[in-house]
């Protein structure tokens, strides 16, 4: 690293290292380097890998509908669960230590 002369950019310097930014940043743009097919916005591919983009629209919108349908789904097994206990206590007596009766 360069040696500053000014005790504001060492210090400043200091407080990014400290911090975790230089790490991110020269793991992110080694990445880049190391792409094979350099994507055509290096900016984009930055934001994306230092997680600064967040997640596309369209993912945060399927996602959404997986998180409804996922939900819908556990409350009826929710409620198959509690028929199928109903059912089964009818046909084996629970005795009065919580164990089915043999």
């Amino acid at each position: 690293m360069a040696q500053y002369r000014d005790p504001k950019k060492e210090q400043f310097r200091r407080y990014l290292e400290k911090a975790g930014v230089l790490d991110s940043l020269t793991s992110v743009l080694v990445a880049l380097y190391e792409q094979t097919d350099k994507p055509n916005n290096a900016l984009e591919f930055l934001k994306q890998n230092l997680g600064a983009a967040g997640p596309e629209p369209t993912d945060t919108e399927a996602l959404q509908q997986e998180l409804t349908e996922l939900r819908q789904r556990c409350a009826r097994l929710v409620e198959e669960n509690k028929e199928l206990k109903t059912r089964l206590q009818r046909h084996e007596p629970v005795s009065e230590g919580g164990a089915a009766a043999q």
